[in-house]
């Protein structure tokens, strides 16, 4: 039985936080920071030693510098479902608080924020356009008017401009790397989402390929001994009899193996299948039912028997038994007489069932008839082998595969 690894729960990613959780940081980092940036220090004596002091090159934080402070995170609010509304929004408030001459502090984190929301919803022209014409123009009105009349701002050093714009770009540059991190994480999601399809696809036709192969032997088994035993039912009571035992048979194997190809799709939790799985182990059982049924079949085993991989022993076994039950429906007035040959190879084994019956057109290859002829070519492709069916020499049909089988048969995880 095989377990899995236990799971560890993962630390979300900031793009899976609640949208108000960001905000809620940064808020009182651009109050508490803008008010440690009004203070100053003197010059006299060791810096241990130097006592704060209001900084009198900036205007004291007022209630409309504070209004600002709160109004920039507020607005991130909305950064995910209008990033571009937002970034204008949060860049026009940063601006009216450094031309009010409020001490600059940690009031550019909720630029930073809307910056780096804006690139990774993908508006990375609004955003980096944006940033050079702001910055330019905020230094440049600052260049020109700034001062007491009419802007109370100072002009802008070349220092202080030269980190302004190195911080923008470093802020930009991150946020292109967020959005291609996030771009490749899309990525793999969709992709794993592609695979589970595809995986659920795959077992639901190899599911529907069980349950055709199933009740298409059994159920036609039963429709002929039925027929036998209504044929039989006054002149020869016995073997009515018989023939209404191997319904009951053909009848409780339907049932079986159905439980057991549905019992996939049980819930967790639940006990597995009592019944063994299909494979050439249960051959015996197998053939013993098509005798019941009235068909005279012989079998024959070569080579080196030996345990195979589970795909291949389930897929050997369906073909023997889709043959038999083409037989028994297609074969023509009897008695017919089928024969199962299997052959043990070194690397793959040889599946052959042939019978002597006359209704070899229904039956041809060729033709493209039902999809028991269908189910069995795909079972052999899927695993790699071969599959031919078709009138054999002499009269009658001969249905060969042969399936590729690795040196070691596959084992479930313990």
């Amino acid at each position: 039985m095989s377990t899995s690894s236990p799971h560890h729960p993962r630390w979300p990613r900031p793009a899976e936080w609640p949208v108000w959780v960001v905000p809620l940081l940064i808020q009182p980092i651009q109050i508490i920071g803008s008010f440690g940036a009004q203070r100053g220090r003197d010059d006299h004596g060791p810096p241990w030693l130097q006592e704060e002091a209001v900084n009198s090159a900036f205007a004291p934080l007022n209630g409309w510098g504070i209004a600002l402070l709160i109004a920039g995170p507020a607005l991130l609010l909305f950064r995910r479902r209008y990033p571009r509304q937002t970034l204008v929004a949060v860049a026009a408030v940063t601006a009216t608080y450094i031309l009010a001459d409020h001490a600059p502090g940690p009031v550019f984190l909720s630029l930073c924020v809307a910056l780096v929301a804006a690139v990774v919803a993908g508006h990375r022209l609004l955003a980096w356009a944006g940033t050079v014409v702001t910055l330019a123009g905020m230094l440049g009105i600052t260049w020109l008017l700034g001062g007491d009349d009419p802007l109370p701002v100072s002009k802008p050093e070349w220092g202080g401009s030269t980190m302004v714009v190195g911080w923008a770009l470093v802020v930009l540059t991150g946020a292109e790397l967020v959005r291609m991190r996030s771009t490749q994480l899309a990525e793999r999601a969709r992709a794993r989402a592609e695979e589970a399809r595809r995986q659920a696809s795959e077992e639901r036709l190899r599911m529907a390929r069980e349950l055709h192969d199933v009740l298409a032997h059994n159920i036609s088994m039963i429709n002929v001994q039925a027929g036998v035993a209504l044929h039989l039912m006054d002149d020869d009571p016995q073997q009515a009899r018989t023939a209404l035992a191997a319904i009951k048979e053909a009848s409780k194997e339907a049932l079986t193996e159905m439980r057991s190809v549905i019992g996939a799709l049980r819930a967790q939790g639940e006990t597995a299948p009592r019944s063994p799985t299909a494979g050439l182990s249960r051959l015996e059982e197998l053939l013993d039912r098509a005798r019941n049924a009235g068909l005279p079949v012989t079998a024959k085993t070569e080579g080196d028997q030996r345990p195979l991989p589970a795909g291949t022993d389930l897929a050997a076994y369906r073909i023997v038994q889709e043959s038999l039950t083409n037989v028994s429906r297609h074969a023509g007035p009897g008695p017919v007489t089928a024969e199962v040959r299997i052959a043990y190879g070194e690397h793959e084994i040889s599946i052959q069932v042939d019978d002597d019956g006359r209704g070899v057109s229904l039956l041809d290859d060729h033709a493209g008839t039902g999809s028991g002829i269908r189910g069995m070519r795909e079972r052999a492709t899927a695993l790699g082998g071969s599959f031919t069916a078709g009138a054999r020499p002499g009269g009658g049909f001969r249905v060969r595969a042969t399936l590729p089988i690795a040196d070691e048969p596959e084992r479930e995880a313990q």
